[in-house]
């Protein structure tokens, strides 16, 4: 909504009754803290709302250690400031009575916390403007649904649960009956909220669902990420339904986060992606790159040699690499290809809509860090001026020769803490935070007996 809004969302009729002002943890989640619409206009707009520092160095549990380049420990525990972006300030799609507005994280010093996962974005935006271009990014999220709530499924442990279809319903109109009511209520609320739903369809695991929104600017895009998240969890937790982003649940169909991306002149309506079209028409003995413009190929270059030093960005957790496996259709090879769901990046549309669509994410990746990692890597292939190799045709799952991506999230750490490229693009200490944060998962996990491990062992060993 923006500046224009404030007044009607605070004062009239229609007023809300409080503000949440949120930031994003490094899960992605909302962060934040409710206020009333007067101390909001009054004292947060102009000063910030100060927020405990450990809210960008905590695990998906809350839990802190001392091992975070910035550690909350080193000052006690302090607060930094969340300072409103107004552009963001819209009506809670979860509570239109409540208004919701994102946040940029900054030091008590004023200087931005560089860790922060909308700062990460900025920095990335800010060096492609500096270029002369903007980024547009769409998500295709998926989920599960269960016909369970969320506290019977705590009682089980999670386990156990009833989908809220019973077969593969991808692109099916009948057998999605016991997933309407939900994501209708879902969709109309985002619509509520002034973002734009383009699809919506049953997906290929049993209560699997998609729900597309339009693209917009890269940091929108991401907003309205997380706040979708938000909304439909808070809306099935209402209908006594639980959901999961998780990358993969059980051993069948994973969630994948598919991100759609381009770049434009920074006045919004030069696609360069698109070659011009006397180059197009003088033909090229590359069929495979017939449209893009050089700009385009370097991008997608750097894409595929930045992304195993980047998978962190795109599979931040454990259960990300059970996503990204041989049978599950996700990539685990570096590859690309036009209009190829087998390869790692999938070039789609022509002319103004000419587009990545980079399909490693999963549904537990973080936005900002994901989208933030392919604006880099573009970046690094436009400026080294790298050349791209030939699309693929077939299916890039099984094809010979492709590098790999890495296989678990402890190869993907020591990718990208040695990662030269990762280091200029976002400095030591963000490489350094996120590589801790990927550690302090690693020994969660590393530390737990699973069931799979006692259904394997209790008796027979």
């Amino acid at each position: 909504m923006g500046t224009e809004a404030l007044s009607g969302l605070l004062t009239g009729e229609n007023a809300v009754e409080e503000v949440v002002v949120a930031t994003v943890d490094l899960q992605g989640r909302l962060v934040g803290s409710a206020v009333s619409p007067e101390h909001f206009a009054h004292e947060v707009l102009a000063d910030g709302l100060g927020a405990c520092t450990y809210l960008h160095a905590v695990d998906v549990d809350m839990q802190t250690d001392g091992g975070y380049p910035r550690t909350p420990w080193y000052d006690g525990f302090g607060d930094l400031r969340l300072r409103p972006d107004l552009t963001s300030l819209r009506r809670a799609p979860w509570r239109p009575s409540c208004a919701v507005v994102l946040a940029d994280a900054s030091w008590p010093d004023g200087t931005p916390v560089d860790v922060a996962p909308r700062t990460v974005l900025r920095r990335q935006l800010d060096a492609l403007a500096a270029a002369g271009l903007t980024a547009l990014a769409g998500t295709e999220l998926e989920f599960l649904v269960f016909r369970e709530s969320y506290k019977r499924a705590a009682r089980r442990s999670w386990s156990g649960l009833s989908p809220a279809s019973r077969y593969n319903i991808d692109y099916a109109l009948f057998g999605t009956e016991e997933l309407d009511d939900l994501t209708r209520r879902i969709r109309r609320a985002m619509a509520d909220a002034g973002i734009a739903v383009e699809s919506a369809r049953g997906e290929v695991h049993p209560g699997q669902y998609e729900i597309v929104f339009r693209y917009a600017e890269a940091l929108q895009a991401c907003d309205n990420h997380a706040l979708y998240k938000t909304t439909a969890k808070k809306i099935a937790a209402v209908s006594g339904q639980a959901l999961t982003f998780m990358a993969k649940y059980d051993e069948g169909e994973g969630n994948s986060c598919h991100v759609h991306l381009s770049l434009r002149g920074t006045g919004g309506d030069e696609p360069v992606f698109a070659a011009p079209h006397e180059t197009a028409s003088r033909g090229t003995s590359r069929s495979d790159v017939a449209g893009m413009s050089p700009l385009m190929c370097s991008f997608v270059a750097g894409q595929l040699s930045c992304m195993a030093d980047f998978t962190l960005l795109f599979a931040p957790n454990v259960n990300s690499y059970k996503r990204l496996a041989p049978g599950a259709f996700a990539p685990t090879r570096v590859s690309w290809g036009r209009d190829n769901r087998t390869c790692a990046v999938r070039v789609v549309g022509s002319g103004t809509g000419l587009r990545i669509e980079h399909r490693v994410p999963g549904g537990d990746a973080n936005p900002y860090l994901a989208v933030a990692g392919m604006i880099a890597a573009g970046r690094y292939g436009m400026e080294q001026g790298l050349t791209l190799e030939p699309g693929r045709i077939g299916n890039a799952f099984t094809m010979p020769g492709l590098a790999p991506l890495p296989a678990t999230l402890r190869d993907a750490v020591e990718r990208w803490r040695s990662s030269a490229v990762a280091r200029a693009a976002f400095g030591d200490r963000v490489v350094a935070h996120l590589a801790h944060a990927a550690e302090v998962e690693l020994a969660g996990y590393e530390g737990t007996v699973t069931d799979w491990e006692r259904r394997r062992g209790f008796e027979r060993f």
